[in-house]
């Protein structure tokens, strides 16, 4: 089996921003979480079976008591903000398995699930749907891999160390040097993303530079690592079985209409037939 993990929060967001294009009497209120279940249905439409959704519930998490600068929800429009609850409740209303993150980042819920999914020896492959550019630690070879939408790009071990110079298990520590804007932590001053490498690639891990590497700065360095590194050790769920998708709950109809979306629910129910006659697992609905 193939797993797709999926970053809601980041899905959400695209789909708010793109719909602005050609809504020309102003953003439908749901606009952007039917343009997600939308986008997720397509997947399901052309074979996929087990996907997980992860979302920032809230977007503060504990880094915010690690470095006050981490990125909060202050300036997100609450036009796209009234919509990350219900895009959680329409998820888990159409079946698909959804962890809304609250104390940890939806980053390290797609981490977590992707530690869990690639220990299964039934699992060929683990695909994390996201840009962020912290998740490209998670890669494993070609068996963990993450998808960039956008540039239609799937990065494995390879193309992570081509990307950035460094392999996987090295993303942290070249965050921490090179700063993510996206995240709030502005890395080391004076080192950019070859200079980073470079060090890197010579020394290692931060905890292994010369003490003269980063003089001054090494305490920031080592806490901007601890913002960088994913934590992959939360408990989403007990069997990959309850990432598989078997079609929208009975109360999916009721909130397919909310949306105003009417292709929705006959989509979602046509992919789930579509789904028992490939597997011969029954609809949920």
């Amino acid at each position: 089996m193939i797993v797709h993990l999926i970053d809601g929060t980041y899905e959400l967001f695209r789909q708010f921003y793109g719909r602005r294009r050609f809504e020309k009497a102003g953003p439908a209120p749901f606009g952007a979480v039917a343009g997600v279940l939308n986008s997720i249905l397509e997947m399901v439409e052309k074979g996929a079976t087990h996907v997980g959704v992860a979302t920032d519930h809230v977007i503060e998490s504990f880094r915010n008591r690690l470095w006050p600068a981490y990125k909060t929800g202050e300036g997100i429009e609450p036009a796209l903000r009234a919509q990350f609850v219900p895009l959680e409740r329409a998820l888990a209303a159409m079946g698909v398995a959804v962890w809304p993150m609250i104390e940890l980042e939806a980053d390290d819920a797609l981490a977590s699930a992707a530690r869990a999914a690639a220990a299964d020896e039934n699992v060929q492959q683990v695909c994390i749907w996201t840009p962020d550019k912290d998740l490209a630690q998670c890669v494993q070879g070609e068996r963990v891999v993450q998808v960039l939408r956008k540039a239609r790009t799937i990065l494995d071990a390879a193309g992570v160390r081509t990307k950035f110079g460094v392999g996987p298990e090295r993303i942290a520590d070249f965050l921490a040097l090179v700063g993510d804007a996206a995240d709030g932590y502005p890395g080391i001053e004076g080192i950019g993303r070859i200079g980073a490498a470079r060090l890197i690639n010579q020394y290692g891990a931060l905890e292994d530079f010369p003490p003269a590497v980063l003089g001054q700065h090494r305490e920031l360095a080592l806490l901007f690592k601890d913002l960088a590194t994913l934590r992959s050790d939360a408990r989403l769920f007990a069997t990959l079985e309850e990432l598989r998708w078997r079609g929208p709950s009975e109360t999916f109809p009721a909130v397919a209409a909310q949306f105003g979306d009417h292709g929705l629910l006959a989509r979602s129910l046509s992919a789930a037939q579509n789904g028992i006659r490939r597997t011969g697992h029954t609809s949920a609905g």
